[in-house]
């Protein structure tokens, strides 16, 4: 579409004007409702966290893991040559929702050792003891569940593939990171957690 519409503007002049409508409108406006909705709930997520957490560190922690997995998302979807549409952005948003869960289990289990007076750097290994492995479990199960839709060439595969390409680069950013939100914890862990903010870890 950019390259037809930087092809056909030198031929348009007033009081003329070109509108691109169909499937390719359509998709510009779910895009922006979706940007819209998923900015929202952002926002909405990271204040239920400062309320279970009580504490913008936390919550800042939980949103870095986020970001790292998206970065996966988003260098698959560039290695594979595969633009970003509605289904990848599904794939992000599924991204989304495991990252945040990942992050809040992990700050939610140091906080509740730290609180019991464990000390910071003993509160971290064993809450990853916990952790790791239904972590990477987790991670596993969707890249190998999702790696047949990713390589997949028949017919109907342009719908989702990129949605599997977008959760398979985020979940091997989670294997490959899994250190991130135990290692941002360590800069600021040593301080005593609000009451109640490893409530979550049981």
């Amino acid at each position: 579409m950019a390259e037809a519409k930087s092809k056909i503007q030198p031929l348009i002049h007033l009081p003329y004007r070109d509108e691109w409508s169909g499937e390719f409108q359509e998709m510009e406006e779910a895009e922006h409702r979706l940007g819209i909705v998923v900015l929202v709930s952002l926002v909405l997520i990271f204040f239920l966290l400062f309320l279970a957490f009580r504490s913008s560190l936390d919550a800042l922690t939980v949103y870095a893991n986020v970001l790292a997995m998206s970065l996966g998302g988003i260098w698959a979807l560039l290695l594979t040559g595969t633009n970003f549409n509605i289904s990848a952005a599904v794939g992000f948003i599924s991204i989304l929702g495991v990252a945040i869960m990942n992050g809040l289990l992990m700050i939610s289990s140091f906080n509740s050792l730290r609180a019991q007076g464990v000390a910071l750097r003993e509160a971290i290994v064993r809450g990853m003891e916990k952790l790791v492995r239904p972590v990477t479990m987790t991670a596993l199960a969707a890249i190998i569940g999702l790696l047949p839709a990713a390589f997949s060439t028949r017919i109907g595969s342009e719908s989702q593939k990129p949605l599997a390409i977008a959760v398979v680069g985020g979940m091997v950013a989670t294997l490959l990171l899994t250190n991130l939100v135990p290692v941002l914890y360590s800069f600021y862990g040593k301080r005593q957690p609000p009451a109640g903010a490893g409530g979550m870890a049981h």
